[in-house]
């Protein structure tokens, strides 16, 4: 009788875990195959397992419900079917699902409300122990609540050592010290490689797993991107065989975390030998063996993907415009119909790059101005560094002004708004306002001046309501209450950027 190892009970969204033990000769990663069958009341899943290596198969789910389920394994390696049972308790506190789209905006499964504001550190997974432990204790602080990360290690300008593990079994190029830094350059693979790539080197995606629990465990979205175009050891050149193999593992070994959303590329339009046929080929597996429907978009450099694609879930947009960039929100959600996530801005920094050299002042600017046309910005930061660890590759410890600004744009505004998502209103022609998305909408305003400087404000809104009004410094952290009047009114303002008035009706 074959040894079957889980255990006996696993709470809703949580990560219900089977593993057995089967051949390793030959090539177990393209030559066995096998499935799990997971039966609950409400629901029926099927999900592939995959190999571990050292001879041992798993099989994961994640249960919607709670109560009582079943299983029933089967695989190319097993005389019959192995068949158990499970329970499923209710969530723990902080556990809400999933995310979920819900109209522009999201919510988690149990229909509490997300505010996406994320970060970027491509490849913090990569590096040693102590920066991804200083990793963790920058994200413990809470500044954000999703962050972008590569499974492939990446080769870019102030990023170029080698990874502490690689994806496939073999051995990588040794680096040219004299690489040129030209664009061009950075997409060539290196001679020297010597991979299989139909062998996976479980140890990597072990520890990536590791990494997506305990950003689960700080309630942080892992929006994994499965591929990308900077790389020097051919894993963004490999067939359609190849790549497809990829996908169905990457699948089976981390869809059944709640906490996982999926990026197909980051800049998907200059992998130098990737179509269009191919990205909509990974969709159409990735849709197909998802069972959980987590969230799914692509990132571009240049042209868009055409985000009205019926199997994107939102928009993940890399500005376009040296200048313009968040005061295009409300063009693109009426564009596509969908949320939109701006995961690149520009980052707060001082490096030589244009998309890593602007203020602090300027990239919470820009998340004030993509939230009150309702979508979500997205932050990273590129200052230079004696040892060249920079937080949007590498993680490690957070140096810019920033972080704190959007933590309190998060926890002191839009956590606090009466619904799921603000929408733009045009009222003045200077300034930016929004109301509630839904049936609160015109009890509630937020009015973001950005770099204008009024001393006072007349408002207006009906003859017969009352409304109190908050004065919110966006970079001082401040609020104050103003007072509750009606009719047409003059607000004090202090003359001073990056103000904000908050208006509730009463």
């Amino acid at each position: 009788m074959i040894a079957v190892n889980c255990k006996t009970e696993v709470e809703k969204w949580g990560v219900f875990e089977i593993s057995l033990p089967g051949p390793q000769a030959g090539n177990p990663f393209t030559e066995q195959h096998c499935c799990g069958k997971f039966i609950g009341k409400n629901e029926v899943v099927e999900t592939d397992g995959f190999y571990d290596g050292v001879g041992i198969y798993k099989f994961r789910f994640m249960p919607s419900f709670e109560g009582e389920y079943s299983f029933v394994l089967s695989g190319s390696f097993l005389e019959g079917e192995v068949a158990g049972n499970f329970i499923v308790k209710p969530a723990s506190t902080e556990n809400h699902g999933p995310v979920r789209v819900n109209g522009f905006h999201f919510a988690y499964e149990d229909g509490t409300p997300y505010f996406s504001v994320g970060t970027t550190c491509y490849v913090w997974t990569h590096q040693p122990e102590a920066i991804q432990k200083k990793t963790l204790e920058e994200l413990a602080k809470g500044y954000f609540n999703k962050i972008r990360f590569c499974v492939f290690p990446k080769h870019y300008i102030h990023n170029f050592n080698e990874p502490i593990s690689y994806p496939y079994e073999g051995t990588p190029c040794e680096i040219n010290k004299d690489i040129s830094t030209e664009y061009s350059e950075l997409m060539k693979i290196q001679p020297g490689n010597k991979w299989d790539f139909e062998r996976f080197n479980p140890k990597h995606f072990s520890h990536f797993e590791n990494c997506i629990e305990k950003l689960c465990q700080l309630g942080i979205e892992a929006d994994i991107i499965v591929m990308h175009p900077y790389d020097r050891w051919g894993f963004s050149q490999m067939s359609k065989e190849q790549d497809d193999l990829y996908w169905r593992y990457v699948i089976a070994r981390f869809s059944a975390y709640r906490n996982v959303w999926w990026s197909l590329a980051n800049e998907y339009d200059i992998f130098p030998k990737k179509t269009l046929e191919d990205w909509e080929r990974y969709a159409s597996i990735l849709c197909e063996k998802d069972k959980y429907n987590h969230l799914r978009s692509i990132h571009n450099c240049i042209p868009f993907y055409d985000y009205a694609r019926p199997w994107i879930t939102h928009c993940s947009i890399q500005r376009q415009d040296v200048y313009k960039c968040a005061e295009l929100t409300d063009e693109y959600r009426e564009r596509y119909q969908k949320p939109v996530v701006l995961d690149e801005i520009a980052y707060e920094g001082n490096i030589d790059q244009g998309w890593g050299n602007i203020s602090g002042k300027e990239l919470v600017r820009r998340f004030w101005e993509a939230t009150v046309r309702g979508g979500y910005a997205g932050h990273g930061e590129t200052y230079i560094h004696p040892q060249d660890v920079l937080w949007w590759s590498h993680g490690g410890e957070l140096h810019g002004d920033s972080p704190t600004r959007i933590k309190f744009l998060h926890d002191e505004v839009l956590a606090k708004i009466p619904g799921y998502g603000l929408k733009r209103v045009q009222r003045n022609w200077d300034e930016s306002a929004a109301t509630v998305e839904g049936m609160n909408a015109g009890n509630y305003y937020l009015i973001y001046y950005g770099f204008m400087r009024p001393s006072f404000r007349t408002l207006y809104f009906d003859d017969i309501s009352s409304y109190q009004v908050e004065l919110i410094d966006t970079w001082d952290m401040t609020i104050q209450d103003l007072g509750v009047f009606s009719g047409k009114f003059d607000v004090k303002m202090p003359g001073k950027e990056y103000m904000t008035l908050r208006i509730t009706k009463v």
